[in-house]
């Protein structure tokens, strides 16, 4: 057993999370940010937080310090530092600001924290186990990973089931989520894999392991790492050094130095030949031999020529957004479309790349934006500019910040100023 503070891992996923939905209000004379995101606003007095609905129904009054946005159909909020509590959609109380802190449910338990201490509470606020584990997380396939205090000085991880039953001793020093029915745990400085019944269905005997995420890992040691799947037994030979996650069927890995794409099966479908890549977006990525960059696809065909520079700041060049990706060369920069057609030539001087629609690019020395089919629209007249997010976008205009809304009328800090644009 080693000290909790230097070697106990837990992973702490919520869930419940979903795609949210935005609808942007035109009417924002008062200068306010009204924002609805999945029909419900957060609202303020300037020092205090609520929520209203479109139509202005008030969900909650302006009574928290702090909020969060609503996961779902759940917003965590917060009395004060230290006094956190659970509302619904519709402003009810599901657990009351008596915790230090709280997770969103999970298969039916909300993991709360109080006095330290981590336990459990059922959907109706009512606590079922007990705060009792110095670390814990959420439940995944009916289990959640929790922390044993074993006596003043040590800790050692195992599992509960959700009316905090142990499935299994104190035996470990660190473990993830179970996951279609497997964990990965350490023990005695080595990472193995357990079925719920404790089985070991991979021996404890790797220095490190990733999340077994969609059937597959890696597992090895810092000389190398092999991709596994649930047979448990290697799919490729102990030779990458790094890896990231699933993305559009591709899992990118470095060896000997040198970056490239495996599919699920351990194939090495684009091989490691290049000095940077991306992450996979619209079947596209970003590639890099030495300082030229291009972009290439899920096969490995270059859809872009490895001919292209990545000097200037901002962007996030060479990878889609809005169909659209922004390159440069010779300092200057303009955007491709996904066959690698320039559509919106090469005339910027710095660029970002497109969000909600625009870009923010600068053009003889000043800030303006552009819709995708390049058409310029808020004109090139501010010192700086912000990408948007949650239609607004900042701006720095004649030295003041102001905030600009999704038609480029001036929303926030106008001094007078109503749109930069004609509508």
């Amino acid at each position: 057993m080693k000290q909790l503070g230097i070697l106990l891992l837990l992973t702490l996923l919520s869930t419940g999370i979903h795609a949210q939905q935005v609808e942007y209000v035109d009417d924002e004379a008062c200068g306010c940010e009204l924002v609805f995101i999945d029909g419900i606003q957060t609202t303020t007095d300037g020092e205090l937080f609520g929520f209203k609905r479109a139509d202005g129904t008030i969900i909650t009054p302006n009574r928290y310090r702090f909020v969060d946005k609503f996961h779902g159909n759940y917003c965590k909020v917060f009395l004060n530092y230290g006094q956190c509590g659970l509302i619904d959609r519709d402003g009810n109380t599901i657990l009351p600001c008596i915790y230090g802190e709280l997770d969103y449910p999970s298969e039916g338990r909300i993991l709360v924290v109080k006095d330290g201490l981590y336990g459990y509470t059922d959907m109706q606020g009512n606590l079922v186990i007990e705060p009792q584990y110095p670390l814990a997380g959420t439940f995944h396939d009916g289990l959640a990973p929790v922390a044993v205090i074993i006596d003043s000085f040590f800790s050692a991880c195992t599992f509960i089931d959700t009316l905090g039953n142990r499935i299994l001793p104190p035996l470990y020093e660190s473990v993830q989520p179970f996951n279609e029915g497997y964990a990965p745990v350490k023990r005695y400085q080595r990472w193995g894999m357990i079925d719920q019944s404790g089985k070991e269905v991979l021996t404890t005997r790797f220095e490190q392991i990733t999340d077994n995420s969609y059937g597959i890992f890696f597992a090895g040691d810092s000389s190398g790492m092999a991709l596994f799947d649930y047979t448990f037994r290697p799919l490729t030979p102990f030779v990458y050094t790094w890896t990231s996650g699933l993305v559009e069927g591709r899992i990118g890995v470095q060896r000997n130095g040198k970056y490239g794409f495996l599919d699920t099966k351990g194939r090495e479908v684009i091989p490691c030949i290049y000095d940077e890549t991306g992450i996979f977006s619209n079947g596209r990525t970003l590639a890099a031999i030495g300082d030229r960059f291009g972009i290439i696809d899920t096969l490995g065909n270059i859809i872009l020529p490895l001919e292209y520079d990545n000097h200037t700041p901002h962007g996030d060049k060479y990878m889609y957004h809005d169909g659209l990706a922004l390159v440069e060369k010779d300092g200057q920069l303009g955007y491709v479309d996904l066959d690698g057609k320039l559509v919106i030539p090469m005339y910027f001087e710095q660029a970002f790349h497109f969000t909600e629609g625009l870009a923010c690019t600068r053009f003889k020395g000043l800030w303006g934006y552009i819709d995708t089919l390049g058409q310029v629209f808020v004109p090139h007249i501010f010192d700086h500019a912000s990408p948007y997010e949650w239609g607004r976008a900042e701006v720095i205009y004649n030295g003041n910040v102001s905030k600009m809304d999704h038609r480029g009328k001036c929303v926030k800090n106008c001094n007078g100023i109503i749109a930069w644009r004609e509508f």
